[in-house]
C-alpha cells in the first residue's frame, strides 16, 4: 500500500517538465491567448521588443499596431515610456529656416505619421478616453500649448500639433469632432481668452490676439485641410459669439498683420487703399462660410458678417470694401450688392459699384465683369424708376469723385508718391473702360436684335 502510494507520487522527468510548462503559462500577465497574438514577438522580453521598435520608422510602427490588440497595447505602453517619448515627440521646432524647407516638411510629416499611429493604437477606446490618452502623451510638449512657446512666430509646434490632430480625427463623425473641439477649447482656456480680446479695444491685447491667431490657424485650421473640415472648425470657433464679436474674431485670425512683429494691423483698412495680399485671408474665410460646406451659415449671416467686418475698428475705405468683395467671389459679391438694392440703398450701392470699377482698373481685372455685375443688380430692382435712380446715382458718383480728385490735384495735395494724381489717373481710365464695355454691350445687343 505504501509502496503503491509512493509510486503514485513519483513523477518522471517528462511529467515534471510538462507541469513546469503549465505553471509557466499560468503566470499572471502571461495569458496564452495574448502571447499567441504576439506571434514571433512572444519569444522576446519586453525590453528587447522596445529596442526593436527603435529601429522601425513611425509609419512601420503604425502598421504594426494593426496586427493585434495585444501588440497595440504593448505599443501604447512603449509610447508612454521615456525612450518612446524621446523617439516620437520630436521638438526641434525653432530653426528660423524650418518653414518651407525639407527639415520643416520632414517634421510635419513625422507628426502626421504619429497622428496615424495614435489613431490606430486607440481605435477601440471611446472618444473621451482617446483624447485623455493623447493629451497625456503630448502634454510635455510646451510648444503645443496656446501660450507655451516663447518665440511663437519662429515655431512650427502649433502646425505640427495641427497636422497631428488632422490625421487623428480624419473620418470621425461630427459628434466626435464636437467633443474634440470642446476638449481643446477647455484645455487651452480659449473661451476666456477670446472673450478678453473681443471685448477689449482692438489692438489693446496684441500679444493675446497673436496667440489666438496662431493657435486657431495652426491647430484648428492647418493649411491643406479639406474645405469641409475647415468650415466645421471655423464654425465652431465663431458661432458661440454674437455677430459683432464674430467679425472681430475673423479679423484677428485672417486679417493683415505686421511684417515686423506679426501683430494684427487694425488701422490697415482705414488709413489707405490696401493690396490683395492683406485681404486674401479674409476673402477665403468668407467664401468658406458662404459655400455649401458650411451648413450652419445662411446668406444673410455671411452678409451681416461682412457688414460688421467693414467697420472694424472704424468704417473702411470704400475701395477696400470693394476689393474684399471682388476677392470673395461672384456669388457673395452679387448677394451683398443685391441686398443693398432690395433695401433701397441706391446711393451706397452706386458708390460701391464705382469703386469696384476702380479696383478692376487698378488690379487689372476685366472691366466687363463689373458691367455684367451691374446688369445683374439692375434686375433686382422691382420698378424701372428704382433702376433708373440707381443708374443716375452711379453717374453722379463718377462725376463727384472725379471732381474731388481733380480738386485735390489742383490744390497741390501731393505726397512723395503723388497718390492723388495717380488715383485721378486710375479713376478716369476706370470710367472710360466701364462706359466702353457698356457701349460694346449696347451695340452688341442692338446688332443682335436687328
Amino acid at each position: 500500500m505504501t509502496s503503491s502510494a509512493g509510486s503514485s507520487r513519483t513523477s518522471t522527468p517528462r511529467q515534471k517538465q510538462r507541469r513546469s510548462s503549465r505553471r509557466c503559462c499560468r503566470t499572471p500577465g502571461r495569458d496564452p491567448q495574448a502571447l499567441s497574438a504576439l506571434g514571433d514577438f512572444q519569444t522576446l522580453p519586453l525590453e528587447i521588443f522596445q529596442m526593436v521598435l527603435n529601429y522601425l520608422s513611425v509609419k512601420d510602427i503604425s502598421t504594426l499596431s494593426m496586427v493585434s490588440k495585444t501588440i497595440s497595447s504593448r505599443l501604447i505602453h512603449y509610447i508612454s515610456t521615456s525612450s518612446g517619448t524621446r523617439r516620437l515627440l520630436l521638438q526641434d521646432f525653432h530653426s528660423p529656416e524650418l518653414p518651407g524647407t525639407k527639415e520643416g516638411a520632414s517634421i510635419l510629416e513625422h507628426y502626421k505619421s504619429l497622428g496615424l499611429l495614435l489613431k490606430r493604437c486607440t481605435l477601440l477606446l471611446p472618444t473621451r478616453d482617446r483624447l485623455k490618452y493623447v493629451h497625456k502623451v503630448l502634454s510635455g510638449v510646451s510648444c503645443f500649448k496656446l501660450s507655451g512657446c516663447a518665440s511663437p512666430l519662429r515655431c512650427l509646434g502649433l502646425q505640427c500639433y495641427g497636422v497631428f490632430l488632422q490625421i487623428l480625427t480624419a473620418g470621425w463623425d461630427e459628434l466626435e469632432c464636437h467633443r474634440v473641439f470642446n476638449f481643446l477649447w477647455e484645455l487651452s482656456n480659449l473661451a476666456r481668452k477670446v472673450q478678453t480680446v473681443v471685448s477689449s479695444k482692438p489692438g489693446s491685447a496684441r500679444r493675446l490676439e497673436l496667440r489666438i491667431r496662431l493657435y486657431c490657424r495652426g491647430v484648428l485650421l492647418p493649411p491643406g485641410s479639406p474645405r469641409s473640415d475647415s468650415a466645421f472648425w471655423l464654425t465652431r470657433i465663431l458661432k458661440p459669439w454674437p455677430m459683432v464679436n464674430q467679425a472681430r474674431l475673423l479679423y484677428i485670425i485672417f486679417g493683415p498683420v505686421s511684417s515686423l512683429d506679426g501683430h494684427v494691423v487694425w488701422q490697415k483698412m482705414i488709413e489707405g487703399p490696401t493690396d490683395e495680399s492683406s485681404l486674401k485671408g479674409l476673402a477665403d474665410a468668407i467664401k468658406l462660410l458662404y459655400g455649401t460646406e458650411a451648413r450652419e451659415w445662411t446668406a444673410d449671416d455671411v452678409i451681416s458678417l461682412v457688414d460688421e467686418l467693414s467697420v472694424l475698428p472704424q468704417e473702411w475705405l470704400m475701395e477696400n470694401n470693394a476689393r474684399l468683395l471682388l476677392l470673395s467671389g461672384n456669388s457673395i459679391c452679387f448677394t451683398f450688392l443685391a441686398s443693398k438694392a432690395v433695401n433701397g440703398r441706391a446711393v451706397e450701392l452706386a458708390r460701391l459699384m464705382v469703386f469696384m470699377a476702380l479696383v478692376c482698373e487698378k488690379d487689372l481685372y476685366c472691366m466687363d465683369w463689373a458691367v455684367k455685375m451691374m446688369q445683374k443688380v439692375c434686375k433686382v430692382f422691382s420698378t424701372a424708376w428704382e433702376r433708373n435712380n440707381f443708374l443716375q446715382c452711379l453717374e453722379n458718383t463718377f462725376a463727384r469723385m472725379l471732381m474731388d480728385m481733380l480738386q485735390a490735384v489742383l490744390a497741390g495735395e501731393r505726397d512723395e508718391e503723388e497718390s492723388s494724381f495717380l488715383n485721378l489717373f486710375h479713376l478716369v481710365n476706370a470710367q472710360a473702360n466701364f462706359h466702353k464695355e457698356i457701349l460694346y454691350l449696347a451695340m452688341g445687343s442692338d446688332s443682335s436684335s436687328t
